[in-house]
């Protein structure tokens, strides 16, 4: 057996670190956290100073079994877990469920993985860092009492099955309120004016140095140009730099990622991990832009090899967040000679995304040339400007050119202009003027998202990717994917001295993996702004994040921390239980032509849904239709909801029964008896034709086929079904498990309902008051 122990999280990084140590060392993973908060209640003593009950999850009940005979075998345990916060506490929860004792473990950590970083290690043990175990135990406390007591209110005054989070609520918020500045903007249109003109060497593309408000005042500009004689009024050049951005942390790398790879957050950090785990990059959770010594004079070799001194010029970078603590290093490649990996596609694609960035910043700045031409006429005091820019130096832009997420509406400032001279006159080849719209703020993406909670100091670089995949996997919010529309604008022309109009299209309104908010996100945030106003602040989320910092840094006590959070939030949890009504986000649409009765749009037990009339108001029992994707109760008209209930449409007639088109709880579907069959996302309820729908009802009947092993002719509502889990027996809308060991051949009628009846009752969920 070995004399030591070391444990990591995953079995990638067992497997790189195994290679590095000798026979002496054993190298086993923990796969992540192996105790946590019991599932059942609370699981915190609110009276007895927020002790936390603890157990070991039941998915790691045999890796601690195996990890306790290995430790009890050895001489010392390494506990070598990641170096974060997270990290760190899962080493304390080892060192508590191995039973552990000081003298006998160390804690080791490293921000990469090489044999140089890991034997250093060794060589420099260190005590489990209670601070940052106590910052991780205050965040997991935190955000489990406002889950545990803030979910259920969402139950009782929204709707079933709903969760609240701390910093998941937030960023749901930041979402719903970019969706309610684009609802309330009104656009407006403008005209934008470029000049082509030949000078003595060639054609000057160039733009007016103002915009047109609207067509009558272009046509009367473009009158009076017409008659114009052009002129270059000022030329300038001047010498600019541009400078290598700073080598990634975890939120500019997500967010170039997603620019440049079209990665989503939570696929970067899944491959970044893979890098780290194989010991290609640094640690990839960080907010810190610093380089090591060792890390600068290693690239610094790499660049002038590969490109010359001049290239070079090694630079130390500064974070600005004061409490950056995440890791010591930004994130960058193990070994700058090694410019690309192999391996899986998208392991290759960021690795030379994380190589090229770190490279270049320690690069030379690149040295420019801009050139800005004034171009004015004899008949308006409007001048016509042109930009040009020469790379005299190309420094760090040979490797990386950081993309530029800004709206380029201008000429873009690298066009190659002729070589012209001051005074020099000019002959107008075309002026011609496109009406544009203003646009309201873009919605967010989720690297823009990252970007905006990073700016108000919320969540930290391990937050934020489980947050984002939390609020989608949670209904909350969407990526929608918009075709657009359809949208007339206008060009005005001026050609050869004559003006002319013309009316052209365009798609406008297109998106793809934007994020929107659903109708329940918009409704769950507008009930927590009312009744939770402190939860939902900005300030005040990022003030808890300071907090976290403040017990890291061995300031803070982190249960009193929890304890000055928890009296007012608790009493507000009382106060909006006995005093807050129920909301359904209810709007009045107006009145169905036919009868007469109001028209509402709400939130109902199974999603948004339009009703037409009200019992209490006109004692006939009202009339329900669900809302279809793209509709949302806040912005359907009288006129889509009427259409709504067009449906159920009988499409026609087969097998002696009527053939109904429909939309139900689970999207929309055909119908034809007690037969259910999906209309595919691409197609229509309201336009499908019968033939279309006999067609998909004879391939559900297929399909039901090949899952249906036994049928009863006395009751054909009991089944016995192949499912995903193995076989089961359905009765009605009730499934029921088969005893193990049953043959399926012996299964009868009598049987089926004997193991029905003999089924658990299932366990109704009930919530417990305070006393």
């Amino acid at each position: 057996m070995s004399k030591n122990l070391v444990i990591v999280e995953s079995p990638a990084k067992a497997k790189t670190i195994e290679r590095y140590l000798g026979k002496d060392f054993t190298v086993k993973s923990s796969f992540g956290h192996v105790r946590d908060l019991a599932k059942k209640g609370l699981s915190i003593d609110v009276e007895n100073n927020f002790e936390p009950n603890y157990v070991i999850s039941p998915d790691k009940k045999q890796v601690v079994s195996e990890l306790k005979k290995l430790a009890k075998d050895c001489d010392v345990v390494w506990l070598a877990t990641d170096e974060d916060r997270e990290g760190e506490a899962i080493s304390w929860h080892l060192f508590e469920a191995l039973n552990l004792k000081n003298k006998d473990t160390r804690r080791i950590s490293f921000n990469e993985i090489t044999s140089k970083a890991v034997l250093k290690a060794i060589d420099n043990p260190r005590d489990i860092n209670r601070e940052l175990v106590n910052a991780q135990q205050a965040r997991r406390v935190l955000d489990r009492v406002v889950g545990f007591e803030l979910s259920p209110v969402l139950w009782r005054k929204v709707k079933p099955s709903l969760s609240a989070g701390r910093v998941q609520s937030v960023a749901v918020k930041l979402i719903v309120d970019r969706e309610n500045d684009i609802l309330a903007y009104t656009s407006k249109d403008y005209f934008r004016v470029q000049g082509v003109f030949k000078s003595n060497n060639g054609l000057l593309k160039s733009v007016l140095d103002k915009t047109v408000e609207s067509s009558e005042d272009t046509k009367e500009l473009f009158e009076k140009l017409s008659n114009a004689s052009f002129n270059i009024a000022d030329l300038q050049t001047k010498p600019a730099t541009k400078y290598p951005a700073a080598p990634f942390t975890t939120s500019t790398l997500q967010q170039e990622a997603s620019l440049k790879l079209g990665f989503s957050v939570s696929r970067t950090m899944r491959v970044a991990q893979s890098l780290y785990e194989s010991g290609k990059i640094t640690y990839m959770r960080t907010d810190s832009v610093n380089l090591s010594d060792t890390a600068i004079d290693s690239a610094k070799d790499a660049i002038v090899e590969s490109y010359g001194i001049n290239y070079s010029n090694p630079k130390k970078y500064t974070t600005k967040n004061s409490n950056a603590q995440e890791a010591h290093e930004a994130i960058r490649p193990t070994d700058f000679k090694t410019h690309q990996v192999e391996g899986e596609s998208d392991a290759i694609k960021l690795y030379d995304l994380i190589w090229k960035r770190a490279i270049a910043s320690q690069m030379s700045k690149a040295q420019l040339e801009r050139t800005t031409i004034k171009i004015s006429n004899n008949q308006t005091i409007e001048n016509f400007l042109a930009k040009g820019e020469v790379i005299k130096f190309d420094g760090f832009l040979k490797v990386y050119i950081e993309t530029n997420t800004d709206d380029q509406d201008d000429l873009e400032d690298d066009s190659i202009l002729p070589a012209v001279s001051l005074g020099e006159n000019l002959i107008e080849q075309s002026i011609i003027a496109t009406q544009k719209f203003s646009r309201p703020p873009a919605r967010y993406m989720e690297a823009s998202l990252v970007k905006k909670l990073e700016e108000l100091g919320i969540g930290r670089p391990s937050t934020y990717a489980p947050t984002i995949t939390t609020i989608q996997n949670r209904g909350y919010v969407e990526k929608k994917e918009k075709q657009g529309k359809e949208r007339n604008y206008e060009v005005i022309s001026l050609v050869n001295n004559q003006v002319s109009s013309e009316i052209k299209t365009e798609i406008t309104g297109k998106e793809k993996n934007k994020l929107s908010p659903t109708d329940i996100g918009t409704l769950v945030t507008e009930f927590l702004n009312t009744n939770f106003s402190q939860i939902m602040d900005y300030n005040f989320t990022a003030q808890i994040e300071e907090e976290f910092d403040e017990i890291a840094q061995g300031v803070k006590s982190w249960t009193g921390m929890i304890k000055e959070f928890y009296k007012p939030f608790h009493k507000t949890i009382d106060d909006t239980l006995e005093n807050s009504d129920r909301v359904t986000g209810e709007r009045a649409l107006g009145t169905d032509p036919q009868s007469g009765r109001e028209v509402i749009v709400r939130m109902g037990k199974f999603g948004p849904m339009a009703q037409i009339g009200d019992e209490e108001k006109d004692n006939k029992k009202p009339v329900f239709a669900s809302l279809r994707e793209g509709h949302s109760i806040g912005t359907i008209t009288l006129e889509e909801a009427l259409e709504l209930f067009k449906l159920p449409r009988v499409l026609g007639s087969f097998e002696e029964q009527d053939v109904k088109a429909n939309i139900g709880r689970f999207g929309p579907y055909v119908q034809l008896g007690r037969l259910f069959a999906s209309i595919p996302k691409e197609e229509d309820p309201m336009t499908i034709e019968l033939d279309r729908a006999i067609e998909l009802i004879i391939e559900k009947r297929k399909e039901d086929a090949s899952r249906t092993l036994k049928t009863f002719s006395d009751r054909d509502d009991v089944l016995v079904l192949n499912g995903k889990w193995g076989p089961y027996i359905k009765i009605g809308r009730k499934n029921f498990k088969i005893p193990k060991g049953t043959e399926i051949d012996s299964l009868t009628l009598e049987k089926c309902i004997e193991i029905s009846n003999q089924a658990p009752a299932s366990r109704k969920r009930t919530s417990k008051k305070k006393k």
